[in-house]
């Protein structure tokens, strides 16, 4: 279980169950106390080279905006829920556009409200709705801090419409195996070639353990995606791509490949990026690379359409070649 450095936290998540258990939990933890999650003046001040010190601590608060933001991809609705950040390190992660380095795990305690609105605003809806609920965190991650996952399903279970979505680098999953979820849950597992996860993808899981975890919960009935994301166009990257397509086909279980979906994206990058991961990680490889890259405002880079058309034609040819039966959602 992660074990915190130093708790942050607002004086009202006491006013909930799960404040209280976490405080009880990590009683002998230094904690300090703060007026706002968002705004942590201590945390906002370290230098860059401090960033990887600071994913060991823990923030805890009440989430305040509840917005649901309209998507169009595996969901109808993005939305804000149990947790924001990471305690995992990802050279590229999209969090660190958002908050720099202060992406830190961030947990919230007011989830009865949380779900409350997923499910009123299921069950008024004409239609069946699919909310996206792990796109600011990882849940996996969370939930050996929390057990939020379990209690989110069992109380999302009997709801009348609705189907929750999230994706994952991790393969914790086993809390949830056993539950009872009615079909109403979509895991997303995101994989990258060993390679990727070795050099970028810091603190997160194996790939043998994602797989694993992909062929678990398909057993135990969840349905599931696999995202290939996000794409790294490395000096080698067909070669590792190719490898990892192939491995999947020959560990994945025949259940996942009879239904699951791919969704393929990308990596974008920023300047924001370059900054942080020069000076936290100096020995990394660097993800920037100018040849191949090209700007699309506010400090982010994305490859060059050509570029990227060439690698999309080259990974569809192996998708239909190792999983023609199996649908990608899109890419980008």
């Amino acid at each position: 279980m992660f074990k915190p450095r130093t708790i942050y936290y607002e004086k009202e998540i006491l006013e909930y169950p799960l404040g209280k258990q976490l405080m009880k939990q990590y009683e002998d933890v230094n904690k300090v106390e703060i007026e706002n999650h968002n705004n942590i003046e201590e945390m906002r001040k370290k230098q860059n080279k401090e960033f990887p010190e600071m994913k060991r601590n823990l923030i805890i608060g009440i989430r305040k905006t509840h917005k649901f933001i309209e998507n169009h991809k595996t969901s109808d609705y993005l939305v804000p829920y149990t947790s924001s950040g990471c305690t995992a390190s990802c050279m590229y992660c999209y969090l660190v556009c958002n908050y720099n380095k202060c992406s830190y795990l961030r947990l919230f305690v007011n989830r009865e409200q949380m779900l409350e609105k997923i499910i009123k605003t299921a069950n008024s809806s004409e239609k069946e709705l699919t909310f996206e609920i792990g796109s600011n965190s990882d849940l996996i991650l969370e939930n050996i801090i929390t057990n939020n996952l379990p209690w989110t399903i069992e109380n999302f279970k009997n709801s009348k419409k609705g189907h929750l979505t999230f994706p994952t680098k991790f393969d914790m999953v086993d809390d949830i195996l056993p539950l009872d979820h009615k079909g109403k849950v979509t895991i997303r597992v995101s994989v990258n070639p060993e390679e990727i996860i070795n050099k970028v993808e810091f603190g997160t899981s194996r790939l043998t353990g994602r797989i694993e975890a992909i062929n678990k919960l398909k057993e135990a009935g969840y349905k599931i995606g696999i995202l290939i994301a996000p794409v790294i166009l490395v000096d080698n990257w067909k070669e590792i791509y190719l490898e990892l397509i192939k491995r999947l086909n020959s560990e994945l279980s025949e259940k996942v490949k009879k239904d699951t979906f791919f969704e393929i994206i990308f990596m974008t990058y920023s300047y924001v990026h370059t900054k942080i991961n020069e000076e936290a990680f100096p020995n990394a490889i660097n993800l920037y690379n100018k040849e191949i890259m090209t700007g699309r405002g506010r400090g982010k880079y994305m490859y060059k359409n050509d570029i990227r058309k060439e690698s999309e034609i080259f990974l569809r040819e192996q998708m239909n070649k190792y999983f023609p039966n199996n649908k990608i959602e899109y890419i980008v």
